[in-house]
C-alpha cells in the first residue's frame, strides 16, 4: 500500500548565534514523515533532537538564529510562511508535547484556560462548546475528574497529570501531527507506560502521525514504526524499527543499542557505555562526528563524512 507523505524535511540547518557567529545545532537533516505513522528520533543529549523539534514548530527567535532548507507540511514550505500563516497551523495542524510540562504550563493560569487558549485561536466555538470540548479531552487523556481539573493550577497537579493535560492540549484542535518531545522522561515507570499507550491508542483512533524524540530505545520498539539516529546535529541512520534493531548499521547506532540493559546479562556485569564525548558545535570535525569514539574508523573517516547507502528497502 502507497503510504501519503504528511511532512518532509529538505537539507534543513539551524544555527544560534554566539557573538558574531552562527554554530549549526542540526545540519543537512533529511527525512519523511508518512500520515498515521510514529517516527521515532533518537540519539544522545545536545544531538539535536530538540532543535529539530522547536525548527519545525517555528519556535526560535530569528535575531539570534539562522535557518535554511525546507520543512514541507501538506505541501507547504513552513518556512517561508510569515507569523500569520504559521500560526494557524502551529496549535491547530500541528501540535507539541514538550519535555517539562511544569515549565511549559503557564503556573498563573487554570488548567481549562490554557487548554481553551488553541480553541479560541483556532476555532469558532462558543465558550460553552469550548469548555464542553476540554472536559471531554481531559477524560479522553484518562484524568478522572475533569470538573476538578479544569479549575486547577498546574502546581495542583501530579507530574502524570500534568503530562496528560499536555496531551490534551496538543489534541485540542486535532491535529494532523504531534512532535513529542520527550513525553516521559520525568515520570515513574508505570506512569510512563500509561501516557504511551494513551498516545499510541489516540493516534491510531484519529490518525495522526506523531514524531516522537527519546533516549528510550524500549519505548522506540514497542511504539515507532521507523526510526531516525541523531548524532552530532546530523542523521547518521535511518530505516524501519525493526530493520534498525536487528541489523544496524552505523556503529554509533550498534553502540547505543549495545548500551540498553539487557535481562540475561549476568550478576556483576558492567553496563556498556560510550567511550569519549560528542564533538564541541564551536569546533565541528571535518568529517564523521563519530571518529574519535568509532571503533570500526578509517583514516577517511576523519576528514570525509561518510555517504548513505540504502541497506534493503528503505
Amino acid at each position: 500500500m502507497e503510504k501519503n507523505t504528511l511532512c518532509e524535511l529538505k537539507n534543513l540547518h539551524t544555527g544560534f548565534r554566539i557573538k558574531d557567529t552562527y554554530y549549526d545545532a542540526i545540519e543537512n537533516v533529511n527525512l519523511t514523515l508518512y500520515s498515521n505513522e510514529v517516527l521515532a528520533i533518537v540519539g544522545e543529549s545536545g544531538c539535536g533532537k530538540s532543535t529539530l523539534a522547536t525548527t519545525i514548530m517555528g519556535l526560535h527567535d530569528f535575531n539570534y538564529t539562522r535557518v535554511s532548507g525546507e520543512v514541507i507540511f501538506e505541501e507547504k514550505n513552513l518556512l517561508a510562511l510569515n507569523q500569520e500563516e504559521y500560526n494557524k497551523i502551529r496549535g491547530g495542524k500541528i501540535g507539541m508535547i514538550f519535555q517539562d510540562p511544569l515549565s511549559a504550563l503557564n503556573p498563573l493560569q487554570r488548567i481549562g484556560a490554557q487548554i481553551e487558549e488553541a480553541l479560541t485561536y483556532h476555532t469558532k466555538l462558543s465558550d460553552e462548546e469550548k469548555k464542553a470540548r476540554v472536559l471531554e479531552l481531559l477524560e479522553k487523556v484518562g484524568i478522572e475528574n475533569p470538573a476538578r481539573v479544569y479549575r486547577q493550577f498546574p502546581h495542583q497537579l501530579s507530574g502524570g497529570m500534568r503530562q496528560r493535560v499536555m496531551i490534551a492540549m496538543a489534541l485540542s484542535c486535532k491535529p494532523k501531527m504531534i512532535i513529542a518531545d520527550e513525553p516521559t522522561t520525568a515520570l515513574d515507570v508505570t506512569v510512563q507506560a500509561q501516557i504511551l499507550d494513551l498516545m499510541k491508542g489516540i493516534q491510531d483512533k484519529l490518525g495522526m502521525s506523531i514524531i516522537l524524540i527519546t533516549h528510550d530505545l524500549g519505548i522506540v520498539a514497542d511504539k515507532a514504526d521507523d526510526v531516525v539516529v541523531m548524532y552530532a546535529g546530523q542523521i547518521v541512520e535511518q530505516g524501519k524499527t525493526n530493520d534498525i534493531f536487528y541489523n544496524p548499521k552505523h556503529p554509533y547506532t550498534k553502540n547505543l543499542l549495545a548500551s540498553v540493559p539487557r535481562p540475561d546479562m549476568k550478576k556483576g556485569e558492567p553496563l556498556y557505555s560510550i567511550q569519549g564525548t560528542p564533538p564541541d558545535l564551536y569546533k565541528p570535525p571535518m568529517g564523521c562526528g563519530f571518529f574519535d569514539r568509532c571503533s570500526e574508523a578509517m583514516i577517511v573517516c576523519e576528514k570525509n563524512m561518510p555517504e548513505f547507502y540504502e541497506h534493503g528497502n528503505g
